[in-house]
């Protein structure tokens, strides 16, 4: 195994701030492919400019990070792919650990991830007993960097294109560990995870990250646990919303009246079965 049977896939919306820094912190690996679900015309002239090699692409509809990851592995020809969000930048290390990972000869694995500043990780139930090595397995890794074994992310049906935004890869996760699959964390792969930044949208992107946070809590729950829990949760969790709707009426604060109403629409529309179906305005 070497760099080339390693694809990078980046799926950007309205991110030229912050994709220029994670494509030069990309030193070994040289197949780039980037999916844009905004049709940013200007970045990508300048991404060609300076990145000739990369591949772009523009999504005919913007269906979400997961769908655009998906639009990614099927054009994808090597047997791995580095999913990267745009507001990552690797440190000198991260390719040559995660190099190293696949290199163990017969190493089992769905997902490896590099280790950020925060804790990317967790667990389903209890965890896991981590061996005295490099290597960490756990149940679940986040979206922003993850490298696949494309192979067994096919067989397990890769995203859930019902999922806009938020928790696409956690229900990614616990599928292949439904399935005895295996994923790790490589503790010397190091990246930096600049958070909230893959887009420029300003208030948009507040009201669209609240509407869809709170769609995608509420349909992965219904996914896995019983609709006799679900249901008495967030019935009370929208009479709160509600109650602060009325209390940001009161004191006329319109910011946090419209923060409140997306996360109230966005779990009412979700606790229905209405799709994900809000987009932030771009005009």
């Amino acid at each position: 195994m070497n760099y080339s049977d390693i694809t990078i896939g980046i799926v950007s919306f309205k991110s030229s701030k912050v994709i220029f820094n994670c494509l030069k912190s990309i030193k070994k690996i040289n197949k780039i492919i980037i999916l844009d679900n905004s049709k940013d015309f200007i970045l990508k002239k300048k991404i060609k400019k300076y990145f000739p090699k990369v591949k772009f692409f523009f999504s005919k509809k913007n269906n979400g990070y997961g769908d655009g990851n998906n639009q990614i592995l099927k054009k994808v020809k090597t047997p791995y792919v580095f999913i990267l969000s745009p507001d990552t930048i690797l440190h000198r290390n991260c390719e040559t650990e995660l190099l190293k990972t696949i290199r163990i000869k017969k190493f089992d694995f769905s997902i490896i991830a590099p280790l950020s500043h925060e804790k990317n990780y967790g667990f389903f139930k209890k965890k896991l007993k981590l061996k005295k090595t490099n290597l960490l397995e756990v149940d679940y890794v986040k979206g922003f960097a993850m490298l696949f074994n494309l192979k067994k992310i096919k067989k397990i049906g890769m995203f859930d294109e019902k999922i806009f935004l938020y928790l696409e890869e956690i229900d990614l996760c616990r599928r292949l560990r439904e399935n005895n699959d295996k994923i790790y964390i490589n503790q010397k792969s190091l990246i930096k995870h600049i958070g909230a930044s893959s887009s420029n949208i300003g208030f948009e992107y507040d009201k669209c990250r609240n509407w869809h946070w709170m769609w995608s809590k509420a349909y992965y729950e219904k996914k896995y646990k019983n609709i006799f829990y679900i249901y008495p949760k967030y019935l009370f969790i929208l009479l709160i919303l509600g109650l602060k709707i009325f209390f940001y009426l009161i004191k006329f604060n319109k910011k946090k009246i419209i923060v409140t109403y997306m996360r109230f629409s966005g779990l009412l529309n979700s606790l229905l079965g209405n799709k994900s179906w809000y987009r932030p305005n771009l005009n």
